[in-house]
């Protein structure tokens, strides 16, 4: 018998379970595989049958792969819906054949009591993977709380702007990563998710990638020209800003060496503009 189950969860935050419907999304599925890798979860559960919500005021949704296991992805909460039409189509929303008007496109507000447990929260679904919809009232088991804040090495992490924000701001909770990203230099990439055009730097000041890094945080653009001037037109494209390690370089190169690196990155990537974010 499980010590704690899911609905044990909601009942600490204050939603009632019956209330509550649970949605598993598969790795395996194609199409969610598509809108996963764009960042496109929460759109793509928008969609639903009319009666999808009927008896619900709140969706949990939770993401697996091959297992019977289920990581939670977030809450929210249900406010509406309008029919599925080509007006109502996110903008960039990778499946050409939706949206054509046979189901409902479901106005959903994130659920903040949650969120410390989103992509935290492990429950084992059960043997009814199929059943990829439930009422919260059948027990999930909780397979685990993963600590997410745990540094797990320079080659293994994307970060989007929100997460580095977080990261940055909350040195006491991300003490290994400060350690970390503080003790490097290192070239980085950023690249704006929204069109795929990139930018490569090097972080080579007495701070390390973290202090490069967090002035990317405080700016939003690091007083880089061409994303001063894509700022400039399109204020919150910060947001879709993702950022990662090329290469690491010890704590003792020098700007000349760390520059050099940097323009070979660039070559490689061809991150020169008008292909990509780097203005020289």
């Amino acid at each position: 018998m499980a010590i704690l189950n899911f609905s044990d969860v909601l009942i600490k935050v204050g939603l009632d379970p019956k209330r509550v419907k649970l949605i598993r999304h598969s790795l395996a599925d194609k199409n969610f595989r598509t809108c996963y890798e764009k960042r496109m979860v929460t759109e793509y559960t928008r969609v639903q049958s009319d009666n999808f919500s009927n008896g619900y005021d709140y969706w949990c949704v939770f993401i697996s792969d091959k297992s019977t296991t289920a990581k939670f992805f977030a809450c929210y909460k249900v406010n509406g819906s309008a029919r599925d039409t080509q007006d109502v189509k996110p903008d960039n929303f990778p499946l050409e054949d939706w949206f054509q008007g046979q189901k409902m496109f479901f106005e959903l507000e994130h659920v903040d009591s949650l969120k410390e447990y989103e992509g935290r929260l492990l429950i084992e679904w059960g043997n009814s993977a199929l059943a990829w919809a439930q009422k919260a009232t059948n027990e999930k088991p909780i397979v685990a709380i993963q600590d997410k804040r745990v540094f797990s090495g320079y080659e293994n992490f994307v970060l989007t702007y929100d997460e580095l924000k977080e990261i940055v701001k909350d040195p006491t909770a991300y003490e290994s990563w400060h350690t970390a990203l503080s003790s490097v230099k290192a070239i980085y990439l950023i690249v704006d998710r929204e069109n795929g055009r990139q930018y490569v730097g090097s972080a080579y000041g007495k701070d390390g990638l973290l202090g490069r890094w967090a002035h990317y945080v405080d700016s939003l653009h690091g007083d880089n020209k061409l994303m001063k001037e894509l700022l400039c037109n399109y204020p919150q494209r910060y947001k879709y800003f993702q950022f990662s390690i090329l290469q690491v370089l010890p704590k003792t190169v020098n700007p000349d060496d760390a520059i050099h690196a940097e323009t070979l990155w660039k070559k490689k990537l061809l991150t020169y503009e008008p292909l990509g974010m780097n203005a020289n």
